[in-house]
């Protein structure tokens, strides 16, 4: 019975530190630099819906002609991957092939307080660089020295595989890179976001390459797609760019936020009157809940929609019906005559609940 006191009291100490972190976050600072930092909810990154963000037109730079539609897809892509190295996933990233030119919008970053669209917009426009490394970081391959990569289906192995090939220069460094890194991991970057870490099987001397472990046709083709996408002869530059209001800004926010809060102590106060001990039990775990999804959203800075709020407020109903279904079986058990431990082992996730 100590033992469960115990078990029970740190898990309360646990869910107190869960949600400090949620509201002030975490900061710790190794002299001049931060060494560590972890968001809150206060820091949190909201979509165009809430807060607004930046529009803007790309077009390439320095180049006399209209590119082609597959120099444009690979653009596309260097576009995506940059965002979502940085978790913005809320975005809308559009080709305009008449045009030749990218139309992209995104969110403000949570500390963003200038709006400057051009600081936002600035990195997003540079030259990709697509690096094969080893072990170390230590660049291997150019992407500019890859000169089809493509998603094909191995008949032998039966499973979607990335097919390469290399030109005279690029052929090899790879037979080098392979030759001494066999068993070894090299690692395939785009800019400094890894997209995959195959491992050397054989030495590879005819410039062509398999990169195997693909889940699936459609992440073998992303692959191939980014990989491909290395290799862009241009970099690109914003012919315009303009602030976006949001459509329904942090007024909405607030009201959902508050009806969220009010609705959380309202099912918390019922649980605790009805169900007492089980009751606040369950108003513990909902508050596990709520704030591992909060800190889920805030720590890696991913964008915040009101639908995404909503679905977290959903969520939060869904374990309450999940808790009342427990609390009754309980109760049920208590009522036929069982103790309290003898009623909780049938519910071995809860027999922590035990005093």
């Amino acid at each position: 019975m100590k033992k469960f006191k115990h078990v029970f009291l740190l898990i309360v100490l646990i869910t107190a530190a869960l949600v400090t972190l949620a509201l002030f976050g975490l900061k710790i600072n190794n002299g001049n630099k931060t060494a560590i930092e972890l968001k809150g909810i206060h820091e949190m990154r909201y979509g165009i819906d809430i807060r607004g963000g930046v529009e803007a037109i790309y077009k390439p730079r320095d180049l006399k002609r209209l590119p082609t539609d597959t120099e444009l897809e690979s653009a596309r892509v260097i576009m995506e991957t940059r965002l979502d190295s940085k978790g913005i996933l809320d975005r809308e990233v559009t080709v305009d092939k008449a045009n030749g030119t990218i139309l992209i919008r995104f969110p403000w970053k949570s500390t963003e307080k200038d709006f400057n669209p051009q600081k936002a917009i600035a990195e997003l426009g540079q030259t990709a660089h697509l690096t094969f490394r080893d072990p170390s970081g230590n660049i291997l391959v150019d992407g500019k020295n890859i000169k089809k990569s493509t998603a094909v289906y191995n008949s032998q192995q039966q499973e979607d595989v990335v097919d390469l090939q290399f030109d005279a220069e690029g052929t090899k460094l790879f037979a080098d890179a392979t030759g001494k890194f066999l068993n070894q991991k090299i690692g395939i970057y785009m800019d400094e976001t890894l997209l995959s870490n195959p491992t050397v099987q054989s030495q590879i001397t005819e410039g062509t390459a398999m990169i195997t472990g693909m889940k699936d046709a459609k992440e073998a083709a992303s692959l191939a797609s980014q990989i491909e996408s290395g290799s862009l002869p241009f970099s690109l530059e914003s012919s315009s760019h303009s602030t976006i209001s949001p459509s329904l800004g942090m007024g909405a926010l607030d009201v959902m936020a508050k009806a969220g809060i009010v609705a959380f102590i309202l099912v918390c106060i019922f649980m605790l009157l009805y169900y007492r001990l089980l009751g606040f039990v369950a108003c513990i775990a909902l508050t596990i809940q709520a704030t591992g999804q909060l800190l889920a959203v805030s720590v890696p800075q991913f964008t915040l929609t009101l639908p995404g709020i909503a679905a977290i407020i959903l969520s939060i109903g869904m374990g309450v019906d999940a808790n009342v279904i427990i609390s009754e079986r309980i109760r049920e058990e208590l009522k036929s005559g069982k103790s309290l431990p003898n009623a909780l082992n049938r519910f071995p996730s809860g027999i922590f609940l035990c005093l």
